[in-house]
């Protein structure tokens, strides 16, 4: 079980289809005394990488002075990480991504995060444009030996209403509690 998580939440429309997934694996970990600390990416000023390899020469301190370095700090202290956002074209959000490159300022020093899952949410009621983002998060909890606590995709959404009722909300309460 995890106590300490960190989700990152990549939607830029608040209050939207993410968002109240989002809401529901909160509240599941939260009901189980366990420790959630949330970031509305999408919200922040967030640089992309630049490859520059200083995190590496510094211990892990990005060259980069912005919003993204409270994220590394609780990444630091982390059980579990959750990665939330839309399906937007083929792939997580932009805003998403831009957070999970700079997951490379901890490549070298490591995170203690053991387990992690992703929730997503898309138009297509098939859910199949979310697949890509599926296998980015398998491979990169591959490489970096997480635990996959779970995968929930939410597919057929279009208002924020829709979720409402959706089997989608319970599977992440439950996987909240369950992380």
């Amino acid at each position: 079980m995890s106590n300490n998580i960190v989700v990152l939440s990549g939607s830029p429309r608040k209050n939207g289809t993410t968002d109240r997934l989002t809401a529901a694996f909160i509240a599941g970990a939260e009901e189980t005394g366990k420790n959630v600390t949330l970031f509305r990416v999408a919200a922040l000023r967030i640089g992309g990488c630049l490859g520059c390899n200083h995190c590496f020469v510094e211990q892990g301190v990005c060259v980069q002075k912005d919003d993204m370095i409270p994220i590394l700090d609780a990444l630091r202290q982390a059980d579990a990480v959750v990665l939330a956002a839309p399906v937007y074209y083929f792939g997580v959000s932009a805003q998403l991504k831009l957070a999970i490159d700079r997951f490379f300022a901890l490549l070298k020093e490591g995170m203690p995060v053991k387990r992690a899952a992703l929730l997503q949410t898309c138009g297509n009621p098939s859910g199949v444009p979310a697949e890509p983002g599926i296998l980015m998060f398998r491979q990169m909890s591959e490489h970096l030996k997480w635990e996959e606590a779970g995968v929930i995709v939410a597919g057929g959404l279009h208002a924020p209403e829709d979720i409402e009722g959706r089997k989608e909300l319970d599977e992440a309460k439950a996987l909240g509690r369950n992380i």
